[in-house]
């Protein structure tokens, strides 16, 4: 594989240099920051290209790294390029290949390429991707040799159907993105306690933390613990009197969740009282 990266930003940075510290051939960036596909290249030990055409034209696969808003007007640009018998990738998690439209009829094949964790560093993030599941749908005639790139660097390649790739996205959103709202809530409960801003965001980060590599090694229904997975419907009630709005909707909803999880780590324990007691505050809250 010859390797070319459209777009220097940080997803560009660390795939190049991922591909490099695994012995694949990067060719270099293009990029409307020259600036940055200059870094990129210094980065990764490749070229910066001034023109979009000579990069198509000396790499046998592209990968479009640029924000998602980009990416069709980037192929747009591309049509009318050489692009025959070339591998075309974005690294979006919530568009399919489909976004290239037309690529079989121009002989090209298509792919979108998206590795399941957090990018947060040009520089370092790299260092992350070798425990990172990549997630891959596209064109059926090269997408086992797309895939053998990636577990050859000891990935574990996950193939989807194009039209899942919104669920598929949801999900990741909901256990990162998302749970940031939740840290932010219990942040606003605990200043209600007495603890300044500061104050509560440092003393829920070792929890955050610890419950998230629990989470992470174990599986949500090994990890689980807490009022929901005893029964303490006692506990429960007591958390429910004291939150209100938003709150007290989210601590409803979730513990329904949390019984489904406990039911499957006790399944000789009765949850029945609980769920009872978690239906009725659902309703109530409908009605408020």
């Amino acid at each position: 594989m010859k390797a070319g990266f459209i777009g220097a930003g940080k997803v560009g940075f660390s795939l190049g240099r991922y591909f490099k510290e695994n012995g694949y051939f990067v060719t270099g960036y293009y990029s409307r920051s020259r600036k940055s596909a200059e870094e990129a290249a210094d980065f990764t030990g490749s070229r910066y290209y001034p023109g979009l055409a000579d990069l198509v034209r000396d790499s046998d696969t592209l990968f479009l790294t640029v924000p998602d808003g980009a990416i069709g007007k980037v192929w747009d640009d591309m049509l009318d390029l050489p692009i025959e018998n070339k591998n075309i990738c974005h690294c979006s998690g919530s568009i399919s290949s489909a976004v290239f439209f037309n690529a079989e009829k121009r002989g090209a094949y298509r792919f979108s390429v998206h590795p399941l964790c957090a990018v947060s560093d040009r520089y370092h993030s790299f260092r992350d991707l070798g425990e990172t599941y990549f997630t891959l749908e596209g064109s059926a005639e090269r997408l086992e040799e797309m895939k053998k790139i990636f577990a050859s660097m000891g990935n574990v390649v996950v193939v989807i159907d194009a039209e899942q790739k919104v669920r598929y996205h949801a999900a990741a959103v909901m256990v990162s993105n998302q749970a940031a709202a939740l840290a932010d809530i219990g942040a606003e409960l605990l200043q209600q306690c007495g603890f300044s801003r500061r104050d509560a965001e440092k003393a829920l980060g070792p929890l955050i933390a610890g419950n998230a590599q629990n989470i992470a090694q174990r599986g949500p229904t090994e990890a689980l613990t807490g009022p929901v997975e005893r029964g303490d419907i006692d506990t429960v009630r007591n958390h429910l009197s004291v939150l209100d709005g938003q709150a007290r909707e989210l601590y409803v909803q979730l513990s329904e969740r949390l019984v489904r999880i406990a039911e499957r780590k006790h399944p000789d324990r009765n949850y029945e009282e609980l769920k009872k007691e978690l239906e009725e505050n659902e309703k109530h809250s409908s009605r408020i």
